[in-house]
């Protein structure tokens, strides 16, 4: 993994208490381990012909967005509400420390997309089920999704019953 994982720190108690938060900003800031985490994020989905990334805001977007670039694909964020125009699909959430919602613009794929999903961390899995959701109203189909971090312990991926398999870089 290129010593990525290394740099990858716990900061308890964030957002709230009893909540161990994935710090992934010492990769982010380090060229070689970006590159590195981007690569290995990106080798799974090299070859089944994606037209597009969707990344969930808000380190969803970063990881997404370098992903399509690696990919040599579009990339289309997946918004908290009240941050894009137009006519919107929209999906509400709970998360293991609140409810959100995701939003995306009705035209951001183009029919017969094949697009891959990208966030952070797979904690709960709420949000990412959503987001599958969300892509999926847009007709979009749904090739996989690929996070940097998954956290086990709770149990995210027994969520996870799309048909489109879910990649994990790191497992903790």
């Amino acid at each position: 993994m290129g010593g990525f994982a290394d740099l990858i720190r716990d900061v308890p108690d964030f957002p709230k208490p009893g909540i161990v938060f994935k710090d992934i900003l010492p990769v982010l800031s380090d060229p070689a381990a970006f590159a590195s985490a981007i690569n290995a994020l990106s080798d799974p989905w090299r070859t089944l012909g994606l037209t597009a990334v969707a990344g969930i805001e808000a380190r969803g977007f970063i990881l997404g967005a370098a992903m399509a670039r690696e990919l040599g694909v579009g990339f289309v964020p997946l918004r908290k509400p009240g941050k894009l125009p137009g006519q919107l699909h929209e999906v509400a959430y709970a998360l293991e420390y609140g409810h959100d919602r995701l939003q995306v613009q009705r035209d951001a794929f183009a029919a017969g997309s094949r697009v891959l999903l990208v966030d952070d961390v797979l904690a709960t899995g709420g949000t990412l089920v959503a987001a599958a959701e969300l892509l999926q109203a847009t007709g979009a189909e749904l090739v996989g999704a690929a996070v940097l971090v998954e956290l086990r312990a709770l149990g995210g991926r027994a969520r996870w019953t799309c048909p489109a398999p879910l990649h994990a870089t790191l497992a903790y």
